[in-house]
């Protein structure tokens, strides 16, 4: 069920007026750089949108981040899809070789936003969370996507397991990342219908969700700390993933 949310800052607010998501009111701090408010107020006058002026201690108080940059939007919560076939659905004649960004147990927000970024960046199909243990599409994902969560479907389901199976019966290769993998993602042929399995900060893949992928893949490293930070990985692995695609 949709329930009222903050949008917060500059970039997520322009994205999500740009992207037509329905929003009840823009705030804005006095004092607000001239060139960011006109922006603002040009898209949401466009879209009917009011835009209430007002001091930034409201806003502080208001929002559910540290950095809002005087602008903060009051709209529907992000729509989430029940699962990957749902997306590949809607989305099915645009893609010819769909991609899944599959996320196990991410908790952490700026990741989150991060991977939402990236695979924005990289045309990915969608991502795929569970509903349980794991981040959500809040306002600090939204603000560290830079406006992106507005451009990336997401399925938020109750078995990754299961959805993983469900890809695999409609012709999916699952890639797993994993430090310990035999194979670099140099190695690994990585086109095709894929979705690709990024495991928790501290633990990595599932062992369930692990037996599932069909191979594993590493992004090599010559540095001492053991692994990269799960937002990173994310973004060497999907870009080498578009190079193979190009």
């Amino acid at each position: 069920m949709n329930h009222m949310v903050t949008i917060e800052g500059r970039n997520a607010v322009i994205e999500a007026l740009k992207a037509g998501r329905p929003i009840a009111k823009i705030m804005l701090a006095k004092g607000v750089r001239q060139s960011h408010s006109r922006v603002v107020k040009g898209l949401a006058h466009k879209a009917g949108i009011p835009v209430v002026e007002t001091n930034r201690a409201e806003l502080d108080a208001m929002g559910n981040t540290a950095n809002h940059q005087g602008i903060i939007a009051l709209g529907a919560a992000v729509h989430y899809y029940k699962s990957s076939i749902d997306i590949l659905n809607e989305t099915q004649d645009k893609c010819v070789s769909p991609l899944f960004v599959i996320l196990d147990e991410i908790q952490d927000p700026h990741n989150l936003g991060a991977i939402i970024r990236t695979c924005d960046a990289v045309g990915a199909t969608g991502i795929i969370i569970p509903k349980r243990r794991a981040c959500g599409l809040t306002a600090a994902v939204a603000k560290s996507s830079s406006g992106a969560i507005e451009y990336v479907p997401c399925a938020r389901v109750p078995n990754l397991v299961r959805e993983v199976d469900n890809l695999k019966e409609r012709g999916f290769w699952i890639a797993g990342a994993s430090a310990r993998a035999d194979k670099t993602i140099y190695e690994a042929d990585l086109r095709g219908p894929l979705g690709i399995v990024i495991g928790s900060e501290g633990r990595g893949i599932s062992s369930l969700l692990r037996k599932k992928c069909d191979f594993l893949v590493r992004v090599p490293s010559m540095g001492h700390v053991p692994s990269l930070n799960a937002s990173v990985a994310a973004a060497v692995i999907l870009f080498e993933v578009l190079r193979q695609r190009q």
